[in-house]
């Protein structure tokens, strides 16, 4: 379910804004440039939240 998420809200995000830069610079809109961009995208974040570790770090005792 995460790996949907990830790649939705990749999507939604990413093509709106290459809607709006594309807007913004006055270039027409490229609807597969921003699917390609949010598929890379969600991949890093995916490859990211993998290398983060879950466990907790240990506190340190105070004396």
């Amino acid at each position: 379910m995460q790996y949907i998420v990830t790649f939705l809200w990749s999507f939604l995000l990413i093509s709106m804004l290459n809607y709006v830069v594309s807007s913004v610079l006055g270039v027409p809109f490229e609807f597969m440039t921003g699917v390609i961009i949010s598929v890379v995208f969600a991949v890093l974040v995916l490859i990211v939240a993998a290398i983060i570790p879950n466990e907790p770090v240990a506190e340190a005792e105070h004396h």
